[in-house]
């Protein structure tokens, strides 16, 4: 592409490569090095004077390094006079921080106006987590789907996928779960995790606002202004109602109960649908740890006897031993990820189960529209 720079952060060299190659642009040189303080230091080692930019740079497992990297690449852009500044995020750092629990930060919103500060023009990501955060930006945001690649992925890889359900692992994806339902024309249904009726040891959780024995009625507890109140229910109960209203009888739950422990006591896993002899995509747009994805996996095939179960994320984020726990899982059968966050080649020789989509067609698809300045609408529902 003609007067188009692309950089690379250090984030995901491999991403950023795919797609130079996917348009035909080479990488432009730009160096990037850590003084012995660990302060960061950025070069960009050509004129990007009255260029369009384009800097790829991906969230991973030094999100903080690459936060300050982004900024201080945008930043030397702009002082070069660059023409119009553009932060392609595959995977937006602090994402899952995006709402207020007591006195938190929003800090995927401090991190949006960091970009802004620094001098970017427009941002390009991928599925969000909330996508709600497209009002954080002071800027122009384009927030693509991975959907289109994952649904075509699904067609021409598993066999017999017509017998199959889109599942979500919790009431907050059943909006994400039945886009990609529609979109294959597949059944859908979701799991509920219900820890509120279940104390340490299975007893009945007493109400947090009764005053204890023996105490009068000051140690009712308040909710204080700036506590944020959890919205579960009303997620449970708008995705029983979308359930309904696409068929199937959100009334009547799966009589296959699972009780499973973690570190706050007890909780019970029932599942909304039918997922009987049928193949499971349990899906959601970000894996990171990994134990509700195993606990809704192992209540799919042995309390509600799927055939199958594939777990589908766009972000494999996958910390700690997040591929080892997959791999001894019998009930999980693939997972399948994007390459919008880089996965060490060391996990990924651990498993046998893992899959990774690569996603760089749609990303340089965008930056050519971009470029160009044609509608990237067209990629929300088709693959690149």
């Amino acid at each position: 592409m003609r007067n188009t720079k692309i950089l690379a952060g250090s984030s995901h060299p491999e991403l950023a490569a795919l797609v130079s190659k996917r348009l035909g642009t080479p990488l432009s040189d730009c160096t990037l090095q850590k003084f012995s303080n660990k302060e960061t230091n950025v070069e960009i080692r050509v004129s990007v004077r009255n260029e369009d930019v384009f800097i790829i740079q991906s969230g991973s497992n030094n999100m903080n390094d690459n936060i300050i990297e982004l900024c201080i690449m945008i930043q030397a852009a702009r002082i070069g006079s660059g023409k119009r500044i553009t932060a392609v995020l595959p995977y937006f750092p602090y994402c899952k921080q995006s709402k207020r629990k007591g006195r938190t930060s929003i800090t995927a919103k401090l991190v949006a106006n960091m970009l802004a500060v620094a001098g970017v023009d427009h941002i390009i990501t991928m599925d969000l987590h909330a996508s709600q955060m497209q009002g954080f930006f002071q800027r122009p945001v384009d927030n693509l789907y991975a959907e289109p690649v994952i649904a075509r992925w699904i067609t021409q890889t598993v066999p017999n996928w017509q017998n199959g359900v889109i599942v979500s692992k919790n009431a907050g994806g059943a909006k994400r779960v039945t886009s990609l339902a529609d979109a294959l024309r597949l059944d859908f249904a979701l799991i509920h995790k219900d820890r509120s009726r279940m104390g340490p040891q299975g007893q009945n959780r007493p109400y947090s606002g009764m005053p204890k024995s023996g105490e009068g009625e000051s140690s009712v507890r308040v909710f204080e202004e700036e506590e944020v109140v959890n919205d579960d229910v009303e997620d449970l109960t708008a995705s029983i109602s979308s359930l309904n209203e696409a068929g199937v009888n959100g009334d009547v739950l799966n009589a296959a109960v699972t009780v499973v422990a973690d570190k706050d006591g007890e909780s019970t896993i029932t599942l909304v649908g039918d997922v009987k002899g049928k193949v499971a995509f349990l899906t959601d747009d970000i894996i990171d740890s990994v134990g509700t994805f195993l606990d809704a996996a192992d209540h799919l095939v042995k309390k509600c006897e799927a055939d199958k179960v594939y777990i589908i994320a766009t972000h494999g984020v996958l910390s700690g031993d997040a591929i080892k726990k997959i791999e001894a899982c019998d009930s999980v059968y693939k997972l399948v990820v994007t390459n919008t966050f880089p996965i060490p080649k060391e996990k990924m020789d651990q498993s046998s189960k893992l899959i990774v989509i690569d996603i760089s067609n749609t990303l340089a698809e965008a930056i050519r529209r971009t470029h160009n300045g044609e509608s990237v609408s067209y990629l929300f529902n088709h693959a690149e």
